[in-house]
């Protein structure tokens, strides 16, 4: 049995000391443990096991990554250095277990050789640069295999029933000590996460479990890795939601820098920054999905679907239409820029997965809950249509909402047919084709190339050592040796540019048409161009006809309207602008007295305003000269008035006048008072009376006698006309006979009436309110 087998089966992992078993708690820990040793002087005295004085002399050296260029000096010298690493390495894990804890507690070189594995050590796609000497091969697996195997050591709190430390003392001890921390924990996933991903789960399930505090340490490392996201975006000049949008550019500032317009060596450093972050947050979520909730609840899926969408396809452009000197370093960045594509949208997968699908799928509790949480994040997917066809090219929404609609039947088929239809907007809109038959990552483990996000394909060739592959602590990405020919990426550029040199007679356009109608299959297309089997549609096109040119928008400062445009400060048409009209505050050399003396408007206007002191009433024209010489308009005296009080020609009847229809009639307002027309608009309306000839049309108040003679005299004229007969009601009889003699029925009924409705007048209720202060006794009685 191996010593990794050993550590496997007896860890803190272990059944016996999960359920608290008798035996293992007999025993004595390591940190309450006491050894007897000789002193200096020979005597014996005793000290607790885990002391600085236990530890061994032994100086570990710092790691160094192999050699670039592959150099044979440089390469010896890497064998060299790594060996004794590997020996140190080895010495340290065949201590026993105090004197192990005691070296990995107080050396502080131990510390800084495995510091400077983790940090220099070759990642995946870096193995790509390395010499293809078998010996540097070796060695650095054997260095791998080496660190792993300490670090999972130190992970251990319990190697077997007799070898064991407390679990609280092992997570302080870990924990002061900085023996693992968040930066430590993300490069081991990614460095050792492939083959060992259960390992690895234990490990740091374990270190989690015993040191909660790291959880408080992942809640504050999140900020930092959304800080990675938006330092990209502000090197590229993108402005994103967060703090670097705050920030407003100048109007005279130079021109933000682009992916573009950035250096080659920007360019390169960014796309390593970007491949280098979303490799290892994707390890470390892959390996760890208890720390999903953590991302999960800073919006980290919201802050990635935004990069994705506002930073990938500028970087593409960059990669794509830059040039290039060494065209192995363009094709390098475009599968280093492909891969991090990848890996965003395994992570967005996992995010969704482990917080949304995965309580689903387990059936527990707020199933609901967490089904509506997850339409809700599809639903922010789709104004990112580059991020959403790249999303659903390798997982497909279709399949999920299935899921939710077999775990949830009352999900709302209205919503999901709407999301479904945005997902298919989204792969009309960046002009792609969703295949029939596409490879999906069953999990974020999977191994499978995927697609790139811009429907580039990109394949890992994975290839292992006599066809095995390696497992356990041995376990590494494989290091490809020099001459493995990795597939290129192939754009559809440079698809159209080979098949143009293939096949010159065809034109841009029509070979993009026949990619889009074969789904970019380079072999369908070329087969069926030469055996003659194309589509009935492709068949009746032009063969020659060119790429179509993609209209450009007008920019934004062409097409606005503004008051301001074309003068003399309009600095988005001008280059240079006057600034000497331009000050701030009070121009100098001034003051109000200055400005008030200064009359020089007056004498700019002089001028103007002198034409208007000349008035001439007359002007004498001398015999024989003309009107215009005097600058006068011709003026006849002798006009013509002969028709003016005549409707000459004004009922001739016409075709299309509507005086064939109604006579001519002169308007209202220029009728003469003393003949009025009287009409009728309605019943209730009153006519007006003609003014009579003796009104004094000065007069400002006529007499009120007379005008209320002249309205009742209307009013019964018209109820005359009408037939209206006002209602003759009986005279009341009040007042009756005089006292004593006897009232009859009608008096007293009259009487009795006015008394109840004595309150419909002035002074309401005064009959009830007096009886109320009678009744309180504020009136005698």
């Amino acid at each position: 049995m191996t010593w990794l087998e050993r550590v496997y089966r007896e860890s803190c992992y272990n059944r016996e000391t999960r359920e608290g078993g008798a035996m293992a708690c007999a025993r004595v820990p390591l940190d309450e443990q006491q050894v007897t040793e000789p002193g200096p002087l020979g005597k014996e005295h005793t000290l607790p096991a885990l002391h600085p004085a236990r530890k061994e002399e032994r100086c570990f050296v710092p790691y160094k990554p192999p050699p670039e260029d592959g150099s044979p000096a440089e390469a010896e010298e890497f064998l060299e250095h790594a060996k004794f690493i590997t020996e140190d390495l080895d010495w340290l894990l065949a201590l026993p277990h105090d004197k192990f804890w005691c070296q990995v507690v107080f050396d502080d070189s131990l510390q800084r050789c495995l510091d400077s594995y983790l940090h220099h050590a070759p990642r995946g796609l870096d193995l790509a640069a390395l010499p293809s000497s078998p010996a540097v091969v070796d060695m650095q697996r054997c260095v791998h295999r080496a660190v792993f195997l300490t670090f999972l050591r130190m992970a251990t709190h319990k190697e077997s029933k007799e070898s064991f430390l407390t679990p609280a003392v092992f997570g302080e001890i870990i924990y002061e000590n900085f023996l693992f921390d968040i930066p430590k924990i993300l490069d081991l996933c990614v460095l050792f996460g492939k083959g060992n991903s259960q390992l690895l789960n234990k490990m740091i399930e374990n270190i989690f479990t015993q040191q909660p505090s790291y959880y408080v340490d992942l809640d504050e490392t999140v900020p930092t890795v959304l800080q990675v996201f938006d330092t990209i975006l502000d090197k590229c000049g993108l402005y994103c939601e967060g703090a670097a949008a705050m920030e407003p550019m100048k109007l005279n500032s130079q021109k933000q820098r682009t992916a573009m317009t950035m250096s080659q060596q920007d360019l390169v450093d960014l796309v390593l920054y970007l491949c280098d972050s979303t490799t290892t947050i994707h390890a470390f979520l892959d390996i760890f999905p208890a720390a999903c909730s953590s991302f999960h609840s800073h919006g980290f899926l919201s802050r990635l679907t935004s990069f994705y969408e506002s930073a990938v396809p500028d970087l593409e452009n960059a990669v794509r239409k830059r040039n290039f000197d060494d065209k192995g370093l363009q094709e390098d960045l475009w599968k280093r820029l492909s891969h991090s594509c990848r890996k965003i949208v395994e992570m967005a997968h996992l995010l969704l997965h482990h917080t949304c699908l995965q309580p689903i799928l387990e059936g527990g509790e707020n199933m609901q809950t967490f089904a509506e949480e997850l339409l809700q994040h599809f639903t922010s997917f789709l104004p990112e249509k580059r991020f959403l066809s790249d999303y659903d090219e390798q997982f497909s929404i279709a399949d999920d909402i299935s899921l939710l609609q077999q775990a949830l039947p009352l999900i709302d088929e209205t919503r999901t047919s709407y999301l479904l239809q945005g997902v298919e907007s989204a792969w009309d809109s960046v002009g792609r084709r969703r295949p029939h038959s596409q490879t999906r990552h069953q999990g974020a483990a999977g191994g499978a190339a995927a697609s790139s996000s811009s429907g580039f394909r990109v394949q890992e060739e994975r290839e292992s050592e006599g066809g095995e592959s390696l497992r356990g602590a041995e376990a590494m990405l494989d290091v490809p040796r020099k001459g493995n020919n990795v597939s290129s990426v192939i754009n559809t550029a440079n698809l159209i540019c080979f098949y143009e040199e293939l096949l010159p007679d065809l034109g841009e356009g029509f070979l993009l048409a026949c990619l889009q109608e074969y789904g970019y299959s380079s072999e369908l297309v070329i087969n069926n161009i030469l055996e003659d089997r194309l589509a009935p549609n492709l068949d009746k096109m032009d063969r020659a006809m060119p790429r179509p040119v993609k209209e450009e928008l007008p920019d934004v400062l062409n097409v606005r309207s503004n008051v301001f445009d074309d003068d003399e400060f309009d600095v988005f048409r001008r280059d240079q602008v006057d600034m000497s009209r331009i000050w701030k505050g009070r121009r100098k050399g001034e003051s109000p007295q200055e400005l008030l003396n200064d009359k020089q408007h007056i004498a700019e206007q002089k001028a103007r305003y002198q034409a208007y002191e000349t008035v001439v009433d007359e002007v004498v024209i001398e015999p024989g000269a003309s009107a215009e010489a005097y600058d006068l308009d011709a003026y006849d005296d002798e006009y013509d008035d002969t028709y003016d009080m005549s409707q000459v020609g004004a009922n001739d009847l016409d075709g299309d006048s509507l005086l064939s229809r109604r006579p001519f009639t002169v308007p209202q307002i220029l009728r003469k008072g003393n003949k009025p027309e009287l009409e009728e608009e309605g019943e209730d309306e009153e006519e007006e009376e003609p003014l009579q000839n003796n009104v004094n049309r000065d007069q400002f108040v006529q007499d009120p006698a007379l005008l209320r003679e002249r309205a009742e005299a209307r009013r019964a004229a018209m109820h005359q006309r009408k037939g209206f007969r006002p209602e003759q009601r009986p005279p009341s009889s009040v007042v009756g006979q005089p006292k004593g003699q006897g009232q009859n029925l009608d008096t007293f009924l009259d009487r009795r009436k006015k008394e109840a409705n004595k309150s419909r007048g002035a002074n309401h209720n005064r009959r009830n309110m007096a009886d109320r202060k009678r009744n309180k006794g504020m009136i005698p009685s």
